[in-house]
């Protein structure tokens, strides 16, 4: 899925770092992401749902992790378009190398933004 980055110039941030909390990263998603709302809607109610079922926090935990990453990722807008790029070329790959190569470069992107929103 793409999405639109105004207003930028090269890969600064669009927007200030979010507090990890689920407010904050929903307001993120709404200014940088707003096709995204949807999913962290979604992942959020899932996350609520199973530490109900399992008895565990985990699920609560994990689930701001994981959007903290992909609004970081949003945040820049050379690295989202990267990002998009390459999750959407490994959804079309046809050759064993594009099915290796995109998923790595998406892969790669994503952690190093979970390693600079965990750095704080």
């Amino acid at each position: 899925m793409g999405v639109q980055h105004g207003g930028a110039v090269g890969d600064r941030p669009l927007i200030p770092r979010p507090e990890r909390t689920p407010g904050a990263l929903r307001a993120a998603c709404t200014v940088l992401a707003p096709g995204l709302l949807a999913a962290y809607d979604r992942a959020k109610d899932r996350a609520l749902a199973e530490a109900v079922e399992h008895g565990s926090l985990k699920p609560v935990r994990a689930y701001p992790s994981h959007w903290a990453a992909l609004i970081e990722i949003e945040r820049h807008p050379a690295t989202a378009q990267a990002y998009h790029r390459a999750e959407h070329l490994a959804r079309i790959a046809t050759t064993a190398d594009g099915a290796r190569t995109h998923p790595a470069t998406a892969g790669s992107l994503y952690r190093d933004a979970a390693k600079a929103v965990h750095a704080e």
